[in-house]
Order: structure tokens, then C-alpha cells, then sequence
């Protein structure tokens, strides 16, 4: 699966359908193309650097972007929203986001440039299929509340 394609579909249908390797189905949603009544509100914001995480939550202490960055295991993260993000899966006024690090993934979402959302497909049909094991699918991925001061709360370990 080239990752130019994947970001040229992106970029004209503002999502796609991706089998991955673990042979689960995931659709990768442009936020400005997530749609309430359409999509999945449990849905996870992706991104591949820090200083992404500035447009989907307020203001985080050092120790919180240290607990991001430094995390070895791939982690979600639910926290409370940025004032200014209106789209996109928002429930009760948190978001879920993670850092996603893994090689191939990283670069996909760097080559799309922005924050990205992403929820499991229904869909029958796919637009790309790859071997590459999508991180947050895999049996170790934790789930942690993590507020912009630095609490930490174990949702799932």
C-alpha cells in the first residue's frame, strides 16, 4: 500500500478504508469530513508529533507531554477538549487521541500533514489493504485519562 495514494484519497474524499494486518477494517477520517450522525463518537484523533496535540486539547503541563512521549506501549489518551475543536469525536467533553509511532503509520499520518481521526470500518470493501499491523489494535494497547495538569488516571493497563 503506497502511503502517496492513501494521502491522495485522503485529500479528495477526505476519508478511506484501510484492511490492515491484523485483518481488521479501519477508516481514517479527515476531522473536517467526521459527520455526528455518520460516524462513530468512540472514534481516536491520530497524531505524530507533539506539537500536533495543541489543536485537540488545551494546554498541557511538561509532565503530561512527557507521559505522551515518553510511553513505550501504544496508549490513548482521553482528555479534555480544546475550546476551538468543533469537529470530530467529542463525547461528554473529552477526546481520545494517540501518538502513534510505529514506522509505517507515522508516516502516513506525517505525509498527511494533520491530526487525523480514526474508528473501526464496517465497510465489506476497502480501498487499500497492508500487512502492517495498525498499533492501537494490538492486545498491550492502554487507555489512560490524562488531564492538561498532569493527572493520571488507568483506564485500561
Amino acid at each position: 500500500m503506497e502511503i502517496s495514494a492513501v494521502v491522495k484519497v485522503l485529500k479528495e474524499k477526505g476519508r478511506v478504508t484501510i484492511k490492515e494486518g491484523h485483518g481488521e477494517g479501519i477508516e481514517l477520517i479527515v476531522p473536517s469530513q467526521w459527520k455526528e450522525d455518520l460516524d462513530q463518537t468512540d472514534g481516536t484523533f491520530l497524531i505524530f508529533d507533539l506539537f500536533q496535540i495543541r489543536t485537540l486539547v488545551e494546554q498541557f503541563s511538561e509532565v503530561s507531554l512527557d507521559v505522551i512521549e515518553f510511553a513505550s506501549k501504544p496508549t490513548i489518551y482521553h482528555t479534555p477538549v480544546n475550546r476551538v475543536l468543533k469537529n470530530g469525536p467529542i463525547k461528554d467533553g473529552k477526546v481520545k487521541f494517540s501518538m502513534i509511532k510505529q514506522s509505517y503509520w507515522n508516516k502516513l499520518l506525517f505525509a498527511f500533514g494533520q491530526p487525523m481521526v480514526v474508528q473501526k470500518s464496517k465497510a465489506k470493501e476497502f480501498d487499500f489493504e497492508t500487512e502492517e499491523y495498525f498499533p492501537l489494535l494490538s492486545g498491550g494497547t492502554k487507555e489512560i485519562f490524562l488531564s492538561p495538569d498532569g493527572d493520571i488516571k488507568i483506564l485500561k493497563g
